[in-house]
């Protein structure tokens, strides 16, 4: 589809509520962005949606082409995707279902837009079918984010949540058995170590700067926290290294490192809570802007 007919598309969406006219006009439309595999870059594309089985779903069919769209690519590398459906925005985790999960979703699919069987016929490519899912709240998250003691918190909470979720999955992995169950896991592994990366790096370049600055005597606290946060990219990079080849990964050094994981990141999200709530609690979210009036 030409670049300019989806800027067309994605504007008049989003001027309308999520409703679009021309071939689009009455169907079930998504706007889905993802962030570029070799540039990093946000790239967002319409797609048709499809729901079954209670999911979010979207193929890749690129009309029955014979290669993969970009945007699946990009997903591939990083499964953290920016949905906007109707007024709604929110983050999800993409996730192609393989084996038989994806052919029992595939035939709803059909049932519903007999168009991607046509699409299917016509390319030897399997077309993906790809859930989009939407993380729920872990239980015991602040309910309001009205500090960065809060905010830090609902940080921590999503962390904790996802390694349970991929340590849960982990404990049924093996190579090949059950079908799909490692681009599964490869994806929810992956989103956990994009959130530890992008929760870290947020930590490093603004929060713990601006605390030393404000808190002179937490100097060696964040000093301890900053070499903790090297630590465990260390075991981040380890366990990028065996989702590599999820495939062929020895399951048993897989729930190692991830029990690895567990228990260092445990430790310093306890670590940083005890050391730093009480200093991020005066600290409104979102920041307060400066009256331009008064300066304050």
């Amino acid at each position: 589809m030409p670049m300019s007919f989806n800027l067309n598309v994605i504007k008049e969406f989003r001027a309308n509520d999520g409703r679009v006219g021309g071939p689009f006009e009455g169907g079930d439309l998504l706007l889905l962005t993802t962030t570029g595999a070799h540039s990093g870059r946000p790239h967002t594309v319409p797609l048709g949606y499809v729901r079954s089985e209670g999911l979010l779903l979207v193929i890749a069919s690129a009309a029955g082409a014979p290669e993969h769209l970009q945007w699946y690519r990009n997903l591939l590398a990083h499964p953290v995707v920016r949905v906007e459906l109707g007024t709604e925005t929110f983050d999800a985790i993409a996730v192609p279902a393989e084996g038989p999960r994806r052919e029992r979703l595939f035939a709803a699919v059909v049932r519903r837009a007999p168009g991607y069987g046509d699409y299917q016929a016509h390319t030897e490519r399997e077309l993906p079918v790809v859930v989009l899912e939407r993380p729920e709240a872990p239980p015991g998250h602040p309910r309001d984010v009205r500090s960065l003691a809060d905010k830090l918190l609902e940080a921590h909470s999503w962390l904790r949540a996802q390694l349970r979720h991929v340590r849960a999955e982990a404990q049924a992995h093996s190579p090949g058995r059950p079908a799909g169950l490692g681009l599964q896991l490869r994806q929810h592994c992956l989103a956990f170590c994009e959130g530890l990366t992008h929760h870290h790096t947020g930590e490093d370049s603004a929060i713990f700067p601006a605390l030393a600055r404000s808190h002179p005597e937490l100097a060696g606290v964040l000093e301890r926290l900053g070499e903790q946060h090297r630590a465990i990219g260390r075991i981040k990079e380890e366990l990028l290294a065996l989702l590599a080849g999820i495939e062929v990964t020895d399951p048993d050094q897989l729930r190692s490192e991830l029990d690895r994981m567990s228990a260092e990141l445990e430790a310093h999200l306890a670590h940083e809570e005890a050391e730093l709530l009480p200093a991020l609690a005066g600290i409104p979210f979102p920041p307060v802007r400066p009256d331009p009036g008064t300066g304050r």
